[in-house]
């Protein structure tokens, strides 16, 4: 039997559980409970028949109960704030009340055979929704390629500031760069109905601008158009492809939120020019992120009023801090402090550098609750900003708000489903769980990080505390060795005084802390005594 409700698939026949198309970790008597409260929806089930089905009336605890209970609503995403799926009625039972369908032979379901990018097929949302592919570079040098890209980011930022459309996030456009397309399939993949794509011919101090809208549900062109002007007028040339799209699909757009889309968050062409050559800020590879910070700072230079470059540079020193590139003592920790305070202060309307303001300030500063109110900033500005979903995930999990986190990561998926970085997506996802003491979830989550990079160091050093708690002491040692050779100065202390400023779950820390203890991993960095192991 196969079960649809909400933006979950659950398959008895394969006991899988799917939420917005991503398997889900679930314990066996999870799902168990999970299935046997869908299958009997139309009334209230009790204790005893839940015990009797699941447990076969084997004597069960309380808090074990209450514990699976808790572990099918964070499967499923139930926070119980924005709505309730699973119904407790005091002194009866429980009751599933969301909508289920139960789809008949040969309809497509969630199932892995479905297709699509997560071996599902994504439904269209309840709203227009697009994606901007990358433009094609007709420019006589091929280095203006970041140009053509910034022109992408820049039109997708524009309309997804515009709560009524669903835009999909640019890095999951750019897998399609330099690959023939069907817009057909590229809506299939992506569950969207509009494609636009486009180019960008940049020649001395003129640039070409050529764009047009299909409907991708039937292959037919809405709309083209080709736009030409002085290079120092391209964020107007920007703003009228924004504007002219928007108006085709969605005619009744309000004056003032066309007037948000518009700002910039500089004037200066030469800045937005090394803005877009830091672009992206690599996690993986700490030169590249020097050399990112190194333009950042030129264009900060340059416009001292720059937002988003300020938040960028901060999200940098974030990165080599999560990373343990820098430790707690490091002045690269004050210096994004700073550039993110910055960030603020000149972008209340800047929605990316909100969101990676709020982010630097959570990591590098421990300002939790401020950065969740930045980024709530930040998505109210722009909710279709699947970075910002993916911040916001991080921040809810370092206040111990571990349901709440998933619903905010798996909506950072659904926006940006083919995501190059996925790893990053997946790391959130195995600390989300870890932090809510599901280490089964959490160590399926940290594996396929590791499957995306495997050298991830948040993975690696993820991993190797959930195979301490677990007793698979040799894989956690691998992890603890791959982590040391990719950064010799990582220590429980470092990790302890990482994990310390940023969590409110103090005990899971602590669980974390024995985890990697019990790999080998060493309490004090070189030139000093360690401490004494503890036994296993």
């Amino acid at each position: 039997m196969i079960y649809e409700f909400d933006a979950c698939v659950l398959d008895t026949d394969r006991r899988e559980l799917r939420r917005a198309g991503q398997l889900i970790a679930i314990e066996p008597q999870v799902f168990d409970l999970l299935a046997y409260l869908l299958r009997h929806r139309d009334r209230v089930v009790t204790k005893d028949e839940i015990l009797d089905s699941v447990w076969r009336g084997r004597i069960v605890s309380e808090s074990t109960l209450t514990s699976r209970i808790n572990s099918a609503r964070g499967a499923i995403g139930d926070s119980g704030k924005i709505q309730r799926l699973i119904k407790t009625l005091r002194h009866k039972g429980l009751r599933f009340v969301g909508a289920v369908c139960e789809p008949r032979a040969g309809e497509q379901t969630g199932d892995a055979g479905a297709g699509g990018p997560w071996g599902s097929q994504l439904s269209l949302p309840d709203k227009s929704s697009i994606v901007v592919l990358p433009f094609a570079n007709l420019s006589e040098e091929t280095s203006n390629d970041y140009f053509a890209d910034g022109m992408v980011e820049e039109i997708t930022m524009a309309l997804g500031r515009h709560p009524w459309l669903f835009v999909i996030a640019s890095s999951s456009a750019f897998t399609y760069k330099g690959r023939p397309t069907d817009v057909r399939q590229v809506g299939t993949d992506l569950g969207v109905r509009y494609v636009l794509q486009g180019s960008v011919r940049k020649d001395g101090g003129r640039v070409r601008i050529a764009v047009q809208l299909t409907d991708a549900s039937n292959g037919q062109q809405i709309w083209s158009e080709r736009l030409d002007g002085d290079l120092h007028e391209v964020f107007a040339l920007q703003d009228e492809v924004g504007t002219e799209l928007s108006a085709r699909i969605a005619p009744t757009l309000r004056s003032k939120e066309m007037e948000r889309a518009r700002r910039k968050p500089t004037t200066s062409l030469t800045a937005y020019d090394l803005f877009l050559r830091a672009l992206p800020p690599r996690r993986d590879n700490r030169s590249q992120n020097e050399t990112s910070l190194s333009l950042l700072y030129q264009a900060i230079k340059l416009d001292p009023t720059y937002s988003t470059a300020y938040g960028l540079a901060a999200w940098c020193y974030e990165i080599q801090t999560v990373f343990g590139w820098l430790s707690r003592s490091d002045p690269g920790v004050k210096e994004g402090i700073r550039l993110a305070n910055l960030a603020v202060e000149h972008g209340e309307n800047d929605p990316d550098a909100l969101w990676m303001a709020g982010l630097s300030l959570a990591t590098l500063a421990g300002e939790i609750e401020r950065a969740r109110d930045l980024i709530e900033m930040s998505l109210s500005i722009n909710p279709n900003s699947a970075r910002a979903w993916w911040a916001s995930g991080i921040v809810r999990t370092y206040l111990g708000q571990q349901n709440l986190a998933l619903d905010h990561l798996a909506r950072s998926r659904r926006l940006n489903p083919l995501d190059t970085a996925a790893y990053a997506y997946w790391a959130a996802i195995a600390t989300a769980h870890f932090f809510a003491g599901n280490l089964d979830a959490a160590l399926a989550a940290v594996e396929k990080a590791l499957t995306d990079w495997a050298d991830a160091p948040v993975a690696l050093r993820l991993k190797a505390a959930i195979c301490g708690l677990c007793g698979r002491i040799d894989d956690g040692r691998n992890c603890a060795e791959r982590l040391l050779a990719l950064n010799p100065e990582i220590t429980l202390e470092t990790v302890a005084s990482f994990y310390g400023k940023t969590h409110a779950n103090s005990r899971a820390v602590e669980d974390l802390l024995e985890g990697l203890r019990n790999c080998g991993l060493r309490a004090r960095g070189p030139g000093r005594r360690d401490s004494p192991a503890r036994p296993h």
